[in-house]
């Protein structure tokens, strides 16, 4: 077997592989031979049929089957010779055969040499989240207006009121599809309605009939309303009050407290805001650690892998969508900047752990069971359940591995801390 190889492109590798066409005739012969032992020709007795005849009747095809399988097996031994790592499958094209040597040509991709460098100047910010009494409040707050009643109030409306109301809308005295409704109910302050709208239901009260001029934006998710101005014809049912329920032991009840009562919730508050806040903390370190492994070394990637990445992607917009018909899935170039990240990624990740032998023991993959067990009532049997599926272990181990390549790359490169409040971290202003 004589191999050359050639770079055709960054990753890209033409293969030229020889094979003495003897090999090839030989198990041709081999494999007729065994043919004509079982072959039933109509006219001759089985295993009496003549070789010329048997490689007549068969010859075409055992050939065609021996060259599949030398292709095959040549071009992995030639892969292996020349210290080759495929990122994907071949092209394969045959040449004329000479009547010395078969050869065929495979053009393939070839994983990129990852030598990492800089990990030590990735910068890394960790938020260091404050859980004050304020951001205790604040949640409980939420909590009771999860649990509100609403009572009439023989006033004007103000933000927080819920106001009942009629309404009927007109473009140029025309009413035009939805924009009518009976009973309507809106809280002010929640931004439900376009703000003009909610604007002209703040001082009202029952039995107030008033016409609303409003503004629908530009950018407006209804083409034929965007930019316009309508009129509402407003009739006002009622005012409504919030009633919020009294923080109470009965109260804690009703969120599944059964022991301790408010007291004990107030502890459960904050371990929940602890586990949201360390999930969204988690991921922006994540992102951090991720951006800066790719901004200190970029590499090219096999469009092979990206290609593949960008299908598997697409499949899980599917998914998510809901859309079973493959002509209606969103197109795969849509997927194709972020599949070449993920890719990138994974190349780089890949060496990350293997320079530094990390690995998944049984204590880190049980705290990532643990961690994505918190939320539930029987969390401890589901921990058990997860361990003790060898199918999860296997989604989970990965994970874990890829999370303490993480960890190593935020410890060994540039971090520090971000003192920040609960509700600033969880809920930024806007800017």
């Amino acid at each position: 077997m004589n191999v050359t190889v050639e770079s055709t492109g960054a990753l890209e590798r033409r293969m030229r592989v020889e094979v003495p066409i003897e090999r090839i005739e030989s198990e041709v012969d081999s494999r007729l031979k065994s043919v004509g032992r079982t072959a039933k020709i109509k006219g001759f007795r089985p295993g009496k049929v003549p070789a010329r005849v048997v490689r007549q009747r068969y010859g075409k095809q055992v050939r065609q089957e021996v060259l599949g399988e030398i292709m095959q097996k040549t071009y992995s031994d030639a892969v292996m010779q020349e210290n080759l790592r495929p990122a994907g499958g071949p092209q394969i094209q045959t040449e004329d055969e000479d009547g010395k040597t078969f050869a065929f040509v495979a053009t393939f991709e070839v994983l990129p040499e990852v030598q990492l460098k800089d990990l030590d100047k990735i910068k890394v910010e960790t938020p260091d989240v404050e859980i004050g009494e304020s951001d205790i409040n604040d949640m409980l707050l939420s909590l009771r207006k999860q649990r509100a009643t609403w009572e009439e109030a023989q006033r004007k409306s103000k933000d927080g009121d819920r106001v009942i109301v009629d309404f009927t809308g007109t473009i140029d005295g025309e009413e035009f599809e939805g924009g009518s409704g009976a009973e309507i109910p809106v809280v002010l302050g929640q931004g439900q309605m376009l703000p003009d709208f909610e604007k002209g239901l703040k001082g009202i009260k029952a039995g107030d009939e008033k016409t609303i001029k409003v503004k629908f934006p530009k950018d407006y998710h209804a083409e034929d309303l965007a930019g316009k101005t309508a009129e509402f014809a407003i009739n006002t049912h009622r005012v409504e009050a919030e009633v919020l329920p009294e923080l109470t032991d009965e109260f804690a009840e009703a969120f599944n407290v059964s022991e301790g009562g408010l007291e004990q919730l107030k502890v459960d508050v904050r371990e929940n805001m602890e586990r949201e806040a360390k999930q969204k903390i988690d991921g922006d370190i994540r992102e951090q650690v991720m951006n800066g492994l790719i901004e200190k070394n970029p590499i090219d990637v096999p469009q092979a892998l990206v290609h593949e990445e960008m299908h598997t992607m697409q499949h899980e917009a599917m998914q998510r969508l809901g859309i079973e018909d493959h002509d209606k899935a969103p197109p795969m170039e849509n997927f194709k900047e972020a599949a070449g990240k993920r890719v990138r990624l994974g190349l780089l990740l890949r060496q990350v752990i293997a320079d530094n032998n990390i690995s998944a023991d049984e204590a880190a993959i049980r705290a990532r069971v643990e961690d994505m067990c918190a939320g539930y009532e029987n969390a401890d049997d589901m921990v058990n359940m997860y361990l003790g599926n060898p199918q999860v272990m296997q989604q989970i181990e990965p994970m874990v591995v890829e999370q303490k390549a993480v960890d190593w790359l935020r410890e060994n490169g540039k971090a520090k801390k971000k003192k920040v409040s609960f509700k600033d971290y969880m809920n930024p202003p806007a800017s």
